[in-house]
């Protein structure tokens, strides 16, 4: 979520040395002490230094990746109903996504953007100092181990708001039910979603890696990954190239599950793997045998995107 932004100008350990992870892989892994990652950290701190530490600067990546996403999304969405070899990989292949869900949930994206996001980054910018950034890249390890620790942590916290926003009857009425209009999602109902719900993704993707001690390059590239996440859980296609289907053992959500979890709302909290949702007895792997009994569940209720 773009609202991973907001809180990332807080100055903390990991953005002025090396952090406890670093050092210990280093020590007890054998790596060498310049990372492959150095080089490229090197051009950025010596060619983009002022805008890597402006407080925007993680607003403005987190904005730009999820826009270029649903851009991309959308345009497989417009094409799909004239292009039978990409609308065979839809979820819903008869169910097209017309101009009128795209300009009722980019108006909602727009209004939260404009409303809550670039109020609190402008904000940042006028009271929050420049960030100072280390002189060092992260391991090349550190950096990945980084982004599956967050990973591990977030999917946890998500999954128990999730949870909670759906079993107390107020919080899903007031805060989550706008993002259940829409029984068959699509990439812009990504962020077709209350500011609470913003704002709390946005807190735990920026919270998580400073919990972590990560690099700002690994909480970065956390913030940046979540984003491709959740677009794709959302974008209604089951390709080959998803990462439900390159994840073995069916430790990974994906699309197919977030859908069923649109349609019905009792089964697949967790945002990234697949282990709370079996251990809370809400796994749930759509299977022909039972779009019946999904069906049955979707009578009365009414879909926004109809």
């Amino acid at each position: 979520m773009s609202a991973g932004g907001l809180f990332s100008g807080v100055s903390l350990p990991w953005m002025s040395h090396l952090t406890v992870a670093n050092l210990t892989l280093n020590l007890g892994l054998g790596l060498p002490e310049q990372s492959v990652l150095q080089p490229a950290w090197d051009y950025l701190l010596q060619h983009h230094q002022a805008e890597l530490r402006s407080p925007l600067f993680p607003v403005v990546i987190s904005v730009s990746t999820y826009l270029l996403l649903v851009t991309l999304y959308t345009l497989l969405d417009l094409l799909a109903p004239s292009w039978p070899a990409l609308n065979s990989y839809k979820i819903h292949p008869d169910r097209p996504v017309t101009w009128d869900n795209i300009w009722t949930t980019l108006y909602l994206t727009a209004y939260n953007h404009l409303v809550y996001i670039f109020p609190a980054a402008v904000g940042q910018w006028l009271w929050r100092p420049p960030i100072p950034l280390p002189r060092d890249a992260p391991t090349l390890m550190s950096f990945l181990l980084g982004i599956l620790g967050c990973m591990v942590v977030f999917d946890f916290q998500f999954y128990l708001w999730h949870l909670l926003h759906h079993r107390v009857p107020w919080l899903y009425r007031t805060f989550h039910a706008m993002h259940h209009q829409y029984l068959q999602p699509f990439s812009l109902v990504t962020q077709y979603v209350s500011a609470w719900e913003l704002i709390s993704s946005g807190f735990w993707t920026t919270v998580d890696p400073l919990l972590l001690q990560c690099h700002c390059l690994t909480a970065w590239g956390f913030m940046v990954f979540t984003i491709c996440v959740s677009t794709e859980d959302h974008c209604g296609y089951d390709f080959p190239w998803s990462l439900h289907r390159l994840v073995p053992f069916g430790l990974w959500g994906g699309p197919p599950k977030h859908d069923a979890h649109h349609r019905m709302p009792g089964t697949n909290f967790a945002p990234f793997f697949s282990h709370w949702d079996w251990l809370g007895g809400t796994n749930m792997v759509p299977t022909p045998s039972k779009e019946k009994y999904v069906e049955e569940g979707l009578k009365g209720r009414k879909d926004k995107g109809a």
